[in-house]
């Protein structure tokens, strides 16, 4: 199976993928950037993978090719009962839509009846309407409800932004 739990060995792999995905120049090239909406070139680095995959309920997943190349990932964790949140959903921009987010978000589905739960949970950017409505034809639909962006080290935003909430009942 394509879709299999990350190790720490990956994360040196997985740093480098999502960081691609989301922020600097490289992300430009496909249409999950935040590079235009939030500053620096660090979506995640290795300390704060580390800290993710030392969560007790969570899990990277990772997308590996035929050829054994990890070419996508998905954190998720078991944040509430019967709920997984799922986040940092990842594929380099030369390999989007091929059908790996589709594989992972399928695994993370299947992670989630694992885990005894009934429904994922996810927070996207409100402005980033070309991937809301990506997740909307993947199942999700908003909450209503919103959550601010935060200031951090890993970006600045460049505008007023605020998360909403996406859900997926299983």
């Amino acid at each position: 199976m394509p879709v299999s739990i990350a190790s720490p060995e990956d994360i040196p792999v997985l740093v480098t993928l999502i960081n691609s995905a989301y922020r600097g120049e490289e992300s430009k090239k496909g249409w999950t950037t935040e590079a235009d909406m939030v500053g620096g070139d660090l979506r995640t680095d290795a300390a704060n993978m580390q800290e993710l995959m030392q969560l007790p309920n969570a899990v990277f997943l990772k997308y590996t090719s035929p050829e054994n190349k990890i070419e996508g990932c998905v954190f998720v964790d078991k944040r509430e009962p019967g709920k997984l949140y799922l986040g940092m959903l990842s594929v380099p921009p030369a390999l989007q839509a091929k059908g790996i987010g589709k594989q992972l978000m399928m695994g993370a589905a299947g992670y989630a009846r694992a885990q005894n739960c009934s429904a994922i949970y996810m927070r996207v950017i409100s402005i980033r309407y070309e991937l809301i409505a990506w997740y909307e034809r993947q199942g999700y639909y908003p909450t209503g409800e919103t959550q601010p962006f935060p200031a951090g080290p890993y970006g600045t935003a460049l505008q007023p932004l605020e998360f909403i909430v996406l859900q997926k009942v299983l």
